[in-house]
């Protein structure tokens, strides 16, 4: 019958057919390949949430993306510091070996105006999305590198807006190296590679970087996208919007949870309402454990806090939900860390990893189908404190490691560590040392710390499959760009 029809008539159907099966705005994106939204906290304890046991934040939000999703008990971040920490989950490998384990001064960190940031040649969690056309960005905080050759567009994000490094770097702050002198300049709020705000009003931050996050979500509706909301709070200096200031039982810094809390349910609200959410995974989790000021922060029941090798230092609140595809409402207790996110997503969406260099984070799809089965994703787990491996884990079983002069970020004193080995299944606040007990233990454990050193590093040891830091022989301050 179409055969029948004028030319004119022929290509108007056709059109309309067209738009039918592909849309009014083009080819609609591939529904089997899933939207990432990884939310990532800066300094958010593991006792913080509400769904892991905080009475005074109130987190309704989170805790409801909890029991949509599977809330993991036992999940790791590769370091207890920030820098190293984001380089461990955009790369999937431990920070020694990506060369952001510490900076070239030996500190804990990178600094404004700093000659380090992430190596160009690092494939990075959205480079690698890029092999099925995903559209990215980063919000938030970025720290690993200011300079421009190390901004996240030039790893793998479209778009970018927010702060190249922590929110406590103190403007003009004086420091010698080489015989040069650094000064800190204001702390700047960047879109893509320009800056627009110096210096950066930071009540608004949380307000500011949900609604860029709407926004993306909402242009790229029609496409793949991953989107990386990385909250600058609530690391200290803490701040909140007047909306929720005053608001909490917990002073300003649950205010600050709070408008996180917000900030989540808002995320998650666009996703239902564009009808995005069951074709979107969303991520919850920290960079590092909460530090020992003030009082009101969390890591109960662990012991420890940022800046140690302790378990409220490095375990951290982790959730991870894709209704319809895996089980809601469950715990997971299998030991998982932050660098098994990148080698899960790369099976998830049918993206390679890279074959060039070393992945050393497992694909955990298993445990996400399957929480409650017992299949650790790693034989053990290493704690590294900037270059020093301190303790590992294996099961239940963690051991600290016998040192003539165990690394502290808080006191410059280094002292001898010795053999402490705790049971976490029975004691999971590290208070009873059963090393002399489990003799067994503590030699199937300092073999994996040897096989560690070997395969990842240790101080003064670099494996062969080490890759180095970004450097730039001359960096400069980033300056505002003014009308």
């Amino acid at each position: 019958m179409v055969a029948l029809v004028n030319g004119k008539t022929v290509s108007c159907l056709i059109v309309f057919i067209l738009l039918n099966i592909y849309g009014t705005y083009g080819l609609q994106k591939d529904e089997s390949i899933p939207n990432v939204v990884l939310i990532l906290c800066d300094d958010l304890g593991y006792g913080d949430l509400g769904v892991y046991g905080n009475k005074l934040n109130k987190t309704p939000a989170i805790d409801k993306l909890a029991k949509e999703g599977i809330m993991f008990t036992d999940f790791y971040s590769a370091s207890s510091l920030c820098t190293p920490a984001r380089a461990a989950l955009l790369t999937g490998t431990y920070p020694l070996r990506n060369g952001m384990a510490k900076n070239f001064r030996g500190e804990c960190v990178i600094f404004p105006v700093d000659e380090m940031g992430l190596h160009p040649n690092e494939i990075t969690i959205p480079e690698m999305l890029k092999q099925k056309d995903y559209k990215t960005a980063l919000i938030g905080k970025w720290h690993l590198g200011d300079q421009k050759e190390f901004l996240p567009t030039r790893h793998g994000f479209d778009y970018f807006y927010g702060l190249p490094y922590s929110n406590d770097t103190p403007p003009g702050y004086k420091y010698r190296k080489e015989k040069k002198l650094y000064e800190h300049p204001e702390i700047p709020l960047l879109k893509n590679e320009e800056v627009i705000e110096s210096p950066v009003v930071q009540e608004t931050l949380t307000k500011r970087y949900t609604e860029e996050s709407v926004k993306f979500i909402k242009d790229n509706r029609d496409k793949a996208f991953f989107l990386m909301l990385s909250h600058t709070m609530p690391h200290g200096p803490l701040h909140a919007s007047k909306r929720f200031q005053g608001k909490s039982k917990n002073g300003l810094f649950g205010d600050v949870v709070e408008e996180i809390d917000w900030s989540t349910g808002e995320i998650i609200q666009t996703l239902e309402d564009l009808g995005l959410r069951e074709n979107t995974i969303v991520i919850f989790t920290s960079d590092n454990g909460a530090p020992n000021k003030p009082a009101n922060r969390s890591n109960f029941p662990l012991s420890g806090y940022k800046g140690t090798v302790a378990e409220g230092g490095m375990r951290v609140p982790m959730i991870f939900s894709w209704p319809g595809h895996f089980p809601k409402g469950k715990k997971c207790n299998e030991l998982t860390t932050m660098i098994d996110i990148y080698p899960t997503l790369a099976s998830i969406t049918g993206c390679d990893m890279p074959s060039s260099m070393v992945i050393d984070g497992k694909d955990i799809q298993y445990l996400l189908h399957n929480p409650e089965k017992e299949l650790t994703s790693s034989p053990y787990f290493a704690y590294y404190l900037l270059d020093q491996l301190q303790a590992i884990r294996a099961g239940k079983w963690k051991l600290y490691l016998p040192l003539k002069q165990k690394k502290d970020m808080w006191n410059r004193n280094f002292k001898e560590a010795h053999l402490e080995l705790y049971n976490l299944e029975e004691d999971i606040s590290e208070t009873k040392n059963v090393a002399s007990e489990y003799k067994e233990v503590v030699s199937k454990l300092s073999v994996y710390a040897t096989i560690a050193r070997n395969w990842i590093g240790d101080e003064g040891y670099v494996t062969p499959n080490s890759r180095p830091a970004g450097y730039v022989p001359n960096p400069q301050p980033l300056k505002i760009i003014r009308d």
